[in-house]
């Protein structure tokens, strides 16, 4: 399936990991949203479940094994061009997760990986999405 320019919606999960009063987050090297800092996370592939996805991605994106716990939303991601066309539609089922095992690394799809705190997010590029999803999260946390 082409993921520019789709002829259907792509799903996709985004794990929000926890770690005391932090969450991680990647610093994405890929398009949509290249540059950006996000929720580990990319497109469900043909016959993997959602939670086999789910783990698939974040060790891809930061190296850990994760324990998927709940979903915590479901988010639509849609890029338009300068004609109004769908660039990208991705629907985003995004997950709480903890870590279990493996190394904190940047995958080679991710700039960057860290664990950060409430007071991180102001000097970060984000997403309006991720960033507000991020700052409620760890708002509940402190």
């Amino acid at each position: 399936m082409k993921r520019e320019y789709p002829d259907v919606p792509i799903p996709a999960v985004g794990m929000i990991i926890r770690n005391g009063d932090r969450i991680l987050m990647i610093q994405r090297n890929q398009e949509p949203a290249k540059g950006f800092w996000a929720f580990p996370g990319g497109a469900i592939e043909l016959g993997e479940t959602i939670l086999e996805a789910a783990r698939r991605e974040a060790l891809e994106e930061t190296g850990l094994e994760v324990e998927v716990g709940p979903v915590v939303a479901v988010v639509d991601s849609v890029v338009r061009d300068a004609d109004d066309r769908v660039v990208y539609h991705y629907v985003i089922i995004d997950y709480f997760a903890r870590a279990v095992g493996g190394t904190l690394q940047p995958g080679s799809d991710v700039r960057d990986a860290r664990w950060v705190s409430l007071s991180d997010l102001d000097s970060l590029a984000m997403t309006e999405k991720a960033g507000s999803l991020a700052r409620e999260l760890l708002a509940r946390q402190t």
